[in-house]
């Protein structure tokens, strides 16, 4: 109950501050595991990803944040979940598997850091989406946050990756290039990267 409390103020200070619009959000699947992936810019991204949708988002956030008593039980309560400089470690993997193989969804940022503008994906949101059989989900995060200025987020269908055939460093390729679609468009991916679109 109070998760879903949060998530309405923060719908509403998200699109009174920043005017901010979600696209596409239906394009995640109501039920089972779910890797959303998306651009990161800034600390308020995971806030502004899981805002719009009605079920609740778990996400890495790094070691330190848990080392302060009050933080480190507010975010743990929305979703956090520890990851280590340098690396995800066995512990960090095995945690993200079990809350993909309860059902629900993570949230990842495949740049592995904050950019101005779209860099390269690590590998990592792939491997766990293939080993725990859950949906992937590219997501753009389009505008900056300016006060009044405008913001837009767009969920992305579900990609399909068995055309990579397991192969995660060309399906992370094929997440980018979705999400640098919709970064480019405003609207939502069909699920195949504008490649395999053109080819088709």
């Amino acid at each position: 109950m109070v998760y879903r409390i949060c998530r309405i103020i923060a719908r509403a200070l998200l699109r009174a501050l920043y005017r901010m619009e979600p696209r596409g959000a239906s394009n995640v699947p109501a039920e089972g595991p779910v890797v959303l992936c998306s651009n990161h810019k800034n600390v308020q991204d995971p806030v502004s990803l899981a805002a719009w949708l009605n079920r609740k988002v778990y996400y890495m956030a790094k070691e330190e944040l848990f080392r302060v008593p009050v933080l480190r039980g507010i975010i743990r309560y929305f979703g956090a979940f520890p990851v280590k400089r340098g690396g995800v470690t066995k512990e960090t993997l095995r945690t993200a598997l079990d809350i993909l193989r309860c059902g629900n969804i993570l949230g990842v940022f495949p740049e592995g850091t904050r950019n101005r503008t779209l860099g390269e994906g690590k590998r990592g949101a792939v491997t766990i989406a293939l080993r725990a059989g859950a949906a992937v989900v590219p997501v753009a995060l389009i505008g900056h946050y300016r006060p009044f200025s405008k913001m837009i987020v767009v969920y992305g269908e579900p990609l399909d990756l068995a055309p990579y055939g397991g192969d995660a460093e060309l399906a992370t390729k094929a997440i980018m290039d979705c999400i640098r679609e919709m970064l480019e468009t405003g609207r939502p991916s069909s699920g195949r990267p504008q490649a395999m679109v053109r080819e088709a």
